[in-house]
Parts: C-alpha cells; structure tokens; sequence
C-alpha cells in the first residue's frame, strides 16, 4: 500500500471567524462548500501547494464533528491519507491487526470513497484513508447499481445531492439516476478513438450519462428539469440501459426537500429525459403532475414544437410527459429569454431543439448556468464537439463560440446535466485547449 497526505481535516466551530483567519488573513483560496449528507457536515477545502486544509462545519447536532467539538473542542481532527485503492488497503490494515474504525468504505466529501483508522492504532491521531477515480469526484454504488448500467465499468458515477451557495441562493445537484446513449451520436462528427478516451462505451457503444436537475432556492423554490421520471416502458428502459436505483424522490429527500416544497418547475426543452419526471403515474393509472404545488414553466415555441413534431424529433418528445400540465392547469408558456424568479432567468440557445433555453442564476455578482444540453457534458466543452441529435447544430456551434468566451472571462460555474461523473465546473482554457476545472 502506498499511501500520501491529502488534506488536514479541522473541525471549526465558528465557521466565519475560520474563514477571516485562512481566508482573510493568510489569503488562502476556499473552494466552494459541499454538503456531505452522510456524515451530516460541510467540508470547505483549502488548497495548500499539493495538499489541502478542510474546515469541517456540523450541520447537525448529532454529527461526528458537533461531538467531537462539545468534548475537545475546535482543532485538528484527522489527517488524510491518499490510496490508489482503498478495499486492498483495509484488507491489509485488518491483516495487520489494525483496528478500524469503518470496515468498508464510506461516501466523504468530493464524492471520494473514505475509511477511517481508529486513533488507538495510530498513535492517539485519526486516520482517514481516501480513494479518489481518476481525479473526478463519484459515490460508490450500491449493488443494484453496479449491475448493469450502461458504458464502461471505468467511468464513475456521481450522484450525491450536493449544495453550493451562490451569494443568497442556494443551488443544489440532484440526480434522476443514469441511462445510455448511443456514443456516435452523443459527439457527432468527433472521431470515436478521440471521445472514447473521455467517456468509454459499453458493447452496446452506448456511453454512460446522468440525468442531473438542479435546485434552485431563493424567494422561492426551483427545479430546472427532472429527469426521465418513472414511467418509460421495459423496451425503451433496456434500450437506454435505464438505472433509476438511486433517482429524484431520493436525491430531493437527501436534500431535505419535498415535492410539495416546491414552487416552480422549469423546463429547459421537452425530450423525455429532461421533463419525463414533470409528471407521474397515479394509482388509478392516469398521469399527472408530480409536484402538487408547482407550476410549470415551458417555452411557447418549445411546446408548440413538442406539441407538432416532426418525423426526426417525434421520438424525444412524449406527450405524456408534458400534456397532464396543460389539462391540469398548472402550465405557464413564456417567451424566449424569460426572467422566472429573481435572480433566474431563461437564455435561448437554440442548436438542440429551436428554442433550447440555458437557465443564467446570478446572485451578488456571480453566475451559474445550467447549461442543459448545449453543453451534456463536460467533454462537450470544446466548440465543435455538437451532438448528432442537434436539430440545428451550426446553432449550437455559433451559440458555443459566443458563451464559450463569456463563460471564462466571467467564471460561471456551469451545471452539467448528463456527464456521469461530474456536477458543475468552470469552462478554462488548457495548452489552448478548452477543458472543464471540476467544482462539484
């Protein structure tokens, strides 16, 4: 086993009187904060040259850091400890007679399969081992998982609900699980030894993809999107390699949100796998909205188009998916570049579908974009890499060229809806490359 420092977890009681000493103070650089629901703690990570310092804040009274402060107060509380593979590490460490703490590994922060080492075998100091995928954050499947998801074993899967403040809003990742398209397509005119190396394909050459709606809270309580939801038949679920083990009823729940919290649902175009999960089957068979509260907020082209499809686009469009919201009355059409709450506003692309909208979040300055299919994934960054099921893709290309500048000259942080193992990142240029620096 050939372990390495990785960061130096601090428990902090008073988390803004931390941030004036490491930020303020020593002028240090502090990422964005992540909720690890799991261990009921934010982690604020502060890189120092190869390694890092984490501020652990409790976000419950009966979290290990609330209990750990109440007895011994605010200090050090672990060092961490880098593996390339951490199940063969605690095989070797119970060889060894070494207690432990966690037997198996557990979700950490940064989506990391972590263990603990108790204190007693390591000389009074706590011990966390820590096994991260390629650099990219994922959680640990569970066995239904693992069984037969689409794409290569190799690429992971990130599906922890994960919160980032941006300024007064709170914005959270969820997940609707994952399906599988074909790769071609996916990437277009892309040779497919060049995308292969970015997302691996399955035997069936479909490649792995999330469906990630975003949560958008502020005077009021939005969801961009919500996945493909639970009525797709058998043949259409095999033939997407559908995995919903883990989907939106439980990332919400592990976001602390119901559906009835929820005011306003917004759809950033109508293909089942964006707005499948607008509504649901009830037990006397008809469909109906999910969020009993919310209205829906569509595009007026968008759903004219959904509504009339052509021979080309009639397969991503299901009407059951969208037209209980007009029959229930829950259905609000707007216009191109519609402003929906304070703060969020809708921005017309166009390129995938004629009126494909990214949604623009700003708060105090700062800017997110929820950029839905105009950029699926992280490997789309670069302009030319449009997908082959773009009705209109010199559309996306001009729109792309245009945002691509925008985006790094201001530091969005853009939200991912499909990469797999990737939630949200800022759009940077690497040995004149485009490529995506990982935030969530």
């Amino acid at each position: 086993m050939k372990a390495r420092l990785d960061h130096v977890g601090i428990a902090v009681k008073d988390l803004q009187q931390a941030l004036a000493f490491y930020r303020d103070a020593l002028g240090l650089h502090v990422e964005a904060a992540e909720d690890v629901l799991e261990q009921r703690v934010r982690a604020h990570f502060i890189p120092v040259g190869e390694c890092a310092l984490e501020l652990l804040e409790a976000t419950a009274s009966d979290s290990t850091i609330a209990k750990y402060i109440e007895k011994r107060g605010p200090g050090i509380h672990h060092i961490t400890l880098r593996v390339d593979d951490i199940a063969a590490a605690l095989e070797q460490l119970k060889a060894r007679g070494v207690r432990l703490v966690d037997e198996a590994p557990q979700a950490g922060a940064e989506g990391a399969l972590v263990a603990f080492i108790h204190p007693s075998s390591a000389h009074g100091v706590l011990v966390e081992l820590k096994q991260l995928s390629s650099g990219v954050a994922f959680a640990p499947p569970s066995a239904a998982e693992s069984a037969t998801p689409p794409g290569s074993d190799s690429v992971p899967r990130f599906k922890t609900a994960t919160r980032y403040a941006l300024g007064r809003l709170e914005l959270t990742t969820l997940c609707d699980g994952f399906f599988g398209l074909d790769g071609g397509a996916m990437f277009g005119i892309i040779p497919r030894p060049l995308w292969e190396k970015r997302l691996q394909p399955d035997a069936r050459n479909r490649v792995p993809l999330a469906m990630r709606p975003l949560l958008v809270r502020g005077e009021r309580t939005l969801l961009i999107d919500a996945g493909c939801g639970d009525k797709m038949d058998a043949k259409s679920a095999d033939i997407y390699g559908l995995e919903r083990a883990y989907h939106l009823d439980h990332s919400l729940k592990d976001a602390g949100v119901s559906p009835e919290e929820i005011d306003l649902v917004v759809a950033t175009h109508l293909h089942f796998d964006h707005v499948g999960g607008f509504t649901t089957r009830a037990e006397d068979g008809r469909v109906v909205p999910r969020f009993p509260r919310a209205r829906y907020v569509v595009n007026r082209g968008e759903w004219e188009d959904a509504s009339y499809p052509n021979e080309r686009s009639r397969a991503s469009y299901v009407p059951e998916n969208f037209k209980p919201l007009a029959e229930a009355g829950v259905l609000d059409l707007v216009d191109d570049d519609a402003e929906i709450m304070t703060g969020v506003r809708l921005r017309r692309s166009g390129g995938h579908t004629r009126h494909h909208q990214v949604v623009m979040i700003e708060s105090e300055d700062r800017t997110a974009v929820f950029v839905a299919d105009m950029y699926p994934t992280s490997a789309h960054a670069p302009d030319v890499w449009v997908m082959a099921y773009d009705l209109y893709p010199l559309d996306t290309l001009a729109f792309k060229r245009r945002f691509a500048r925008e985006a790094a000259e201001r530091e969005y942080l853009l939200f991912f809806e499909h990469d797999p193992a990737l939630a949200a990142g800022l759009l940077r240029r690497r040995d004149g490359k485009p490529a995506v620096e990982r935030i969530l």
